[in-house]
């Protein structure tokens, strides 16, 4: 009878698709129940709350890497925050937060949604493939670095100059512009496509196999998945990933923010001559700096933002459920 009954289930190939529902999952639902828009949504939420909550920590981060910005000439954390604070007050450490916004949001929804669709294709076989997930954050970061890198670099500069240097995010764009012409937007994306794609591969590798890790200590609630296993897994993966690529952020950093506030101009953006030109400069260790704000910006913002991210989505669930039922009633 078994395998009368498994002949019969396989029959039609297009019926082989593990608790598919048609009459409750639309074309355009992903493969857990869930709307395109409603995973950009999701998104675009978890990356507002993170880079909002932990922006001063970004900022003291790229002050740090920007070699020779003014007036801060330490490397040290508490010398970079005392600085800031003494000249400026705690505004400083927000200054730039607008271009963040405008960024954050549609490149993390961008983000999300991408790494759901490839995760979707690719880990179709296996769902705990740690090659499907690599793959997937990879080429979401691709799509979401296009889309952020522009206002990244907007946002690094206003961090560094004060208002004598850009009255705000329309000032630099319209100044870049004219001053640099448009490809200054884009002058670190090689660099940052470079740096995000390990990094997003060793942050989605760890993140999903900690989360089952983790998941699996209290077989109780895997079905659950309450948020602080997606907190506790983001910010390990999160903070191993910041270490690891600190030295391209740095590249990054200097490549964005050259020729503001003193910082070094460089006649091409190849990554090399960048590297050479730390050297130099600072030997081994400046492609180090900033890597303990990094680590401390990445490790909780992941937290905030996997946990935001997935309350989105259980939202969504719940109210794509009630959707449901109310049809059927």
């Amino acid at each position: 009878m078994a395998t009368d009954a498994a002949a019969t289930k396989f029959q039609n190939p297009a019926d082989f698709r593990p608790d598919f529902h048609p009459e409750k999952i639309s074309s355009t639902t992903s493969y857990d129940g869930l709307h395109f828009w409603q995973y950009m949504i999701s998104g675009s939420i978890a990356g507002l709350v993170e880079h909002m909550a932990m922006f001063p920590v970004d900022t003291v981060k790229t002050h740090m890497q920007a070699i020779g910005s003014c007036p801060i000439k330490s490397v040290s954390v508490t010398h970079v925050l005392n600085s800031l604070l003494k000249s400026e007050g705690p505004a400083a450490l927000y200054r730039g937060i607008a271009a963040m916004a405008l960024g954050a949001g549609p490149a993390h929804a961008v983000h999300f949604s991408f790494y759901e669709v490839c995760k979707k294709h690719l880990s179709r076989d296996n769902p705990n493939s740690s090659i499907a997930h690599a793959v997937s954050g990879v080429c979401a970061t691709v799509a979401s670095d296009a889309v952020f890198t522009p206002m990244d670099m907007v946002k690094q500069r206003l961090q560094l100059g004060s208002d004598s240097v850009y009255k705000g995010v329309w000032d630099c764009v319209k100044r870049v512009v004219r001053e640099e012409g448009f490809g200054a937007f884009y002058a670190s994306y090689r660099t940052t496509v470079l740096m995000n794609a390990p990094f997003t591969a060793v942050y989605f590798t760890i993140y999903e196999a900690a989360k089952k890790g983790l998941m699996e200590i209290s077989p109780d609630s895997v079905n659950d998945e309450r948020w602080v296993v997606h907190a506790t897994a983001g910010a390990a993966a999160g903070a191993l990933a910041a270490a690891v690529t600190t030295p391209l952020d740095v590249v990054k950093t200097q490549l964005q923010c050259q020729g503001v506030c003193g910082c070094d101009r460089f006649k091409s953006g190849s990554i090399g001559d960048v590297i050479r030109a730390i050297l130099q400069k600072d030997g081994y260790r400046g492609l180090m700096r900033g890597w303990i704000p990094r680590m401390l910006f990445h490790s909780p913002a992941a937290a905030i933002s996997w946990s935001t991210y997935e309350a989105s989505k259980s939202f969504f669930h719940k109210l794509n459920s009630n959707s449901n039922s109310d049809n059927v009633t």
